[in-house]
């Protein structure tokens, strides 16, 4: 196991009801709130109203609405004017992980002088950070309880992560009855997106990280479990609460640390998102069964063995490619049941910017560094497996 260092300081509130701690908790930070959402969903479910009904007396409340699934650099640049104006305190993120991470670049960039990209590009000048509390309402980017953010440049056409010790939650607030009105497919995006996360830290480099190993095992499992019966039914609240910490747990550091290496999939998917402004959940489903076939080999089959016997319960009994193979199948069978489109024909993605998008995966993935090292070549590759 490698060397690493653990800090998660995020204040969690989980549980239904919970949110009647979001006064005292923002209390600490000041009284000029900014309060961040994305496209009024949550005027929809009632959850905006509850949040102002306990903001509305004690603090000055600035709204910042309207953060897109793919969070771009133009809305950070509007949250970062809107702080400034306002002499915002605090920011209060009540969404998923577009708004989250959107809140994660304002809050660094209210402290920069220079063009917000430019701590995009380089975390290192990241000093400072204006405090950030979230309540959630979709599980599965985990954004809830990390340091990181992915924003896009639209002019660039890059989708690049960011983030710092500074840029952590304070606290978070996680009721799992928020999510019963999720749509069935930002239910199964989002469980994708957990899974994937897992998945990444289980297929890093590192010997001996059994213990991360195990914890992401359980993730997946948990995941397996709890996805269908959300869609089936939405408000079960086992079903939610599962999936909610689960999607905290999955990116905290637990499962990831001591193990090195780059992260494949996700490097992958964002260059999709970029240029197509895909769902990422959706991505990375339709890019995980295809990244798995090919990086599939010899060195790499015991890996897929573990997952595919401790996760998808297949004989230990079969020969080992075989067992590879039933769980790379079995991986594409579970999310296809989640009703979510398998074939990037399917939304709307040709071949057109394949060399593109494998060239970019490459240069800001650091795929040379993945657990099974990859280049242009096989990124174009694993792009035609998925058409």
């Amino acid at each position: 196991m490698d060397n690493f260092k653990f800090h998660v300081y995020t204040e969690i509130f989980f549980g239904k009801g919970e949110i009647k701690n979001l006064p005292a908790t923002l209390s600490k930070y000041g009284k000029n709130i900014l309060f961040a959402y994305g496209g009024g969903s949550i005027k929809k479910n009632g959850i905006y109203d509850k949040v102002m009904s306990l903001l509305s007396e004690k603090f000055n409340v600035v709204e910042f609405a309207n953060i897109e699934p793919n969070p771009s650099l133009d809305s950070v640049k509007r949250g970062v004017e809107l702080c400034r104006t306002h002499a915002i305190d605090v920011i209060l993120a009540v969404g998923g992980g577009s708004v989250i991470d959107c809140t994660k670049a304002v809050a660094a960039a209210f402290y920069y002088e220079g063009d917000p990209w430019d701590l995009v590009l380089d975390s290192r000048k990241i000093t400072k950070a204006l405090p950030i509390v979230t309540v959630l309402t979709m599980a599965g980017t985990g954004s809830e309880m990390n340091r990181g953010s992915v924003i896009s440049n639209k002019d660039q056409k890059l989708k690049l992560g960011m983030g710092a010790p500074t840029t952590l939650p304070q606290a978070t607030f996680i009721d799992p009855t928020y999510l019963y009105s999720l749509p069935p497919m930002q239910t199964a995006a989002g469980a994708a997106d957990t899974f994937s996360h897992v998945l990444e830290s289980y297929f890093k480099k590192g010997e001996d990280a059994f213990i991360q190993d195990k914890m992401s095992e359980a993730v997946m499992l948990t995941v397996i479990k709890y996805a269908p019966i959300a869609l089936k039914d939405p408000e079960n609240y086992a079903a939610r609460a599962n999936l909610a910490w689960a999607s905290s747990l999955a990116l905290n550091g637990l499962t990831g640390n001591g193990k090195s290496g780059a992260w494949s999939v996700h490097s992958i998917e964002h260059e999709l998102s970029a240029y197509y402004d895909l769902t990422h959940g959706v991505g990375l489903a339709i890019i995980i069964p295809a990244w798995m076939k090919h990086i599939l080999n010899e060195q790499s089959v015991d890996r897929f063995v573990s997952m595919g016997v401790n996760v998808f319960k297949i004989s230990d009994q079969l020969d080992k490619m075989e067992i590879a193979k039933k769980a790379i199948e079995a991986m594409e069978q579970f999310f296809t049941s989640l009703g979510i489109p398998m074939k990037l024909s399917e939304v709307g993605v040709d071949e057109e910017k394949f060399e593109l998008m494998a060239e970019k995966a490459v240069k800001y993935g650091a795929l040379k560094h993945a657990y099974v090292p990859m280049t242009k070549e096989d990124v174009i590759q694993i792009y035609q497996l998925c058409k």
